[in-house]
């Protein structure tokens, strides 16, 4: 998993004040290995994608991770 899901995820469970293994498979939400090779990749993309209640915006680095409260 890419770090900059990773971040995100671990983002999102201290909201909801519980594991991150406690969370939703994040394969319900997107294809894992398809964003971690965009994220790789050698272009500058932001990527913004739904999440249970939570909108996951990464980029435009790969590193740089946002999450904002409501699927947005």
């Amino acid at each position: 998993m890419h770090s900059a899901l990773a971040t995100a995820l671990k983002r999102i469970a201290a909201r909801e004040d519980c594991d991150r293994s406690a969370l939703p498979p994040l394969y319900e939400a997107v294809d894992p290995e398809a964003l971690t090779a965009v994220l790789e990749s050698s272009a500058a993309v932001t990527v913004r994608l739904a999440y249970g209640d939570y909108c996951i915006v990464i980029g435009p680095g790969p590193e740089e991770v946002v999450v904002l409260d409501g699927a947005q």
